[in-house]
């Protein structure tokens, strides 16, 4: 007795409607919002400004310049004077990592010019209109400023190595340097940011970082230890961001006693703050 044979499996008779075959092709999936934005703008941001560098080195070069004559004329000269103390470290040690804190603030405190140059040009605009949130946007700016003030750091910290600044080169502590270099001229560029969503001018803007940079630098630890300070003078220095920044880089450089934890609060909620800061005076800017 045969078997009866069995009928083979057969698909659904209805044939896939063209609509739903290409539904992938014809209509796009959501775009990203929200937080999920924040990594890809700044990715873009420093891209862009590791590409203008690649570009055009000059800036590097004569950034250097500043940085390494007060190592060489300021610091040379009073590490003979003996004049300040440093408790027994080198003053041209001592002073190194207040130089390079002194050169990342100095590429970051005039970042919002690049803000109003963008707005003139039209491109701040065309940014507003994406869905991409304005913290976001504040925060792709602040740390790609902060990629420049790290390759600004990584030529100071040669120049000093080479005139004999005794540092560590512990892979770690020098991405401890990173971190704090970053943290810090992202604070500094949300600062300018800031200004400039207030003033809304070129001129106005350098006329005002120019009058705070001297002063963030003096009223900090990079040139001499808070002790020596006048009392209303060491009060300034709590408040300033670029003593944490200092104090963290010395801890890490050259192995001074340091509040690595602090700073890096401190640094930290700076830069939260200024971020915060910025993108809500964006839109006054962009207007």
């Amino acid at each position: 007795m045969s078997a009866v044979p069995v009928a083979p499996h057969t698909a659904s008779a209805e044939p896939a409607s063209p609509g739903r075959r290409f539904a992938l092709l014809l209509d796009p999936p959501p775009p990203r919002t929200g937080w999920r934005v924040v990594p890809a703008r700044v990715t873009a941001m420093c891209v862009v400004e590791m590409q203008k560098l690649r570009h055009d080195r000059t800036e590097i070069y004569t950034r250097a310049v500043q940085p390494a004559l007060w190592l060489l004329i300021f610091g040379v000269t009073f590490s003979r004077i003996h004049a300040i103390p440093t408790g027994g470290v080198p003053y041209l040690d001592f002073l190194a990592p207040g130089i390079i804190a002194q050169s990342a603030m100095f590429i970051a405190i005039f970042y919002g010019i690049m803000i109003i140059w963008e707005r003139d040009s039209g491109v701040l605009t065309k940014l507003m209109v994406t869905p991409t949130p304005r913290t976001a946007l504040v925060t792709g700016k602040a740390f790609a400023a902060g990629v420049k003030a790290v390759i600004q750091a990584a030529v100071v910290i040669v120049i000093a190595a080479v005139i004999g600044v005794g540092m560590t080169w512990n892979p770690l502590r020098l991405l401890g340097v990173v971190v704090v270099v970053v943290l810090a001229s992202a604070f500094f560029s949300c600062l300018s940011m800031s200004i400039a969503g207030i003033v809304l001018t070129r001129d106005r803007l350098m006329g005002i970082g120019q009058a705070i940079t001297m002063p963030l630098f003096f009223a900090s630890n990079a040139l001499y230890p808070v002790a020596v300070m006048p009392g209303w003078l060491q009060a300034i220095s709590r408040v300033n961001p670029l003593s944490y920044q200092v104090d963290a880089l010395r801890g890490l450089l050259i192995g001074t006693p340091a509040h690595l934890g602090l700073d890096l609060a401190v640094l930290a909620f700076a830069a939260l703050v200024g971020i915060v800061a910025a993108g809500s005076l964006l839109p006054r800017l962009a207007r």
